[in-house]
């Protein structure tokens, strides 16, 4: 079973690297750009053919390794 994972900064913290690329794009001639914030994506395949394991065993990837859960939010998918 296949799950995409979008991993964002949360609204509230810094994205210095979103706002490099916001200010490369405007310096390139991108004027009627608002903002950017800069992520993470995962594809993930697991061995599990019931649904909500899945799911239970990609969340645990997430909770684990893949998100600091102090500055970061996550969304899983299933592809």
């Amino acid at each position: 079973m296949k799950f995409s994972v979008t991993v964002t900064l949360k609204k509230d913290v810094l994205d210095p690297q979103g706002k490099v690329v916001q200010n490369t794009l405007v310096n390139i001639g991108i004027k009627n750009l608002k903002s950017i914030r800069q992520g993470k994506y995962f594809e993930i395949e697991v061995d599990e053919s019931e649904l909500l394991t899945a799911e239970k065993i990609v969340d645990k990837m997430c909770k684990k390794l893949l998100v600091n859960l102090v500055i970061e939010d996550y969304k899983i998918n299933k592809i």
